[in-house]
């Protein structure tokens, strides 16, 4: 678990990572968990038609708390995300969520062209692909994806 910091305030913010016994293999800052349930809620409402899950379920359901995503779920989860960051290509851009967001995409300079563009991590890359490469790793490796 680490700390998002927006003008003084402290945010719990959400890991996800790949271990091998001890050995990290890759992770992904995600941002607060507000950040991922906010993409989440961008989906559920632009892609699911306000339905929660009922395309994307191993994306959209599991518990953004302490938990993981199985090497079946990976399996499931790199087809929905290949439809997800599909789609968000093609969708205007929207605001980003946190401020951190984007103080984080001015610094680098990012002036985001469609909505995939609009959610990105605490390194300002591009969340969903970081997510997806995540996904490969793991099934790479056939290991489960941690909630930390």
């Amino acid at each position: 678990m680490w700390e998002v910091r927006v003008e003084g305030e402290s945010l719990v913010g959400l890991y996800l990572c790949v271990f091998d016994g001890d050995d990290e293999i890759d992770g992904v800052e995600v941002g607060a968990y507000t950040d991922f349930n906010a993409l989440r809620d961008y989906v559920v409402r632009e892609l699911e038609g306000g339905h929660a899950g009922i395309k994307f379920p191993i994306f959209v359901l599991h518990s953004d708390c302490d938990g993981k995503w199985s090497v079946e779920d990976a399996t499931k989860l790199l087809a929905e995300l290949e439809e997800i960051v599909n789609s968000l290509k093609t969708r205007k851009p929207i605001p980003f969520t946190s401020e951190w967001q984007s103080k984080v995409a001015r610094d680098i300079g990012l002036t985001p062209k469609s909505a995939f563009e609009c959610f990105v991590d605490v390194d300002g890359e591009f969340v969903l692909m970081r997510i997806h490469n995540l996904v490969r790793v793991a099934l790479e490796r056939q290991l489960p994806i941690l909630f930390q």
